[in-house]
């Protein structure tokens, strides 16, 4: 499976890093406004499945077993894309921190995101986002799809290094 990767340094702690990216302000802050993001609802463990997005509470950690349905719609073309993700898991300690999200419903037939930190120095983390994926064109024509695949990175590539430099923009003031 295709795999896109891409690392910043923070000078900020791990700890303020770590918390500001396990939350769903910090998820919205950091989409590109020319995503076209809305949260639509957030489910965590427990909770009752009626809930919307009205009802969501942005500061709630974002625990394994949480999901978040969302939409897109890049650049304000075409229709809105729905995507529902799943944080798969959540550890951190002796300096690092991790958590993963899959798509469970949405436009990629996979979608594994892994969002890594690592405490540089007191003062420096390494934030690294390790996307696994198959494009969608793979279910249709697996031949040229499969081909093809590395190439998404040039979707994610423009995507990404914004997101990197919001982190840098609102952790470091």
């Amino acid at each position: 499976m295709p795999t896109y990767q891409r690392e910043v340094r923070v000078a900020a702690p791990l700890d303020d890093v770590w918390a500001f990216h396990s939350r769903v302000d910090g998820l919205e802050a950091l989409t590109p406004d020319w995503m076209g993001l809305r949260v639509e609802s957030v489910h965590r463990p427990g909770d009752d499945r009626d809930g919307d997005a009205d009802e969501r509470d942005g500061d709630d950690v974002l625990d394994a077993g949480t999901e978040i349905r969302l939409s897109v719609r890049p650049l304000g073309v075409g229709p809105r894309q729905r995507w529902t993700s799943c944080i798969t898991r959540r550890e951190g300690g002796d300096g690092a921190a991790v958590f993963e999200d899959e798509m469970v419903d949405g436009p990629f037939p996979e979608w594994h995101h892994r969002h890594q930190f690592y405490a540089v120095s007191d003062d420096e983390t390494l934030v690294r986002d390790r996307v696994t994926y198959e494009l969608p064109i793979v279910g249709r024509l697996p031949a040229v799809g499969g081909l093809l695949g590395p190439l998404g990175w040039l979707g994610f590539e423009p995507m990404f290094r914004e997101r990197h430099r919001r982190t840098k923009r609102i952790l470091e003031g």
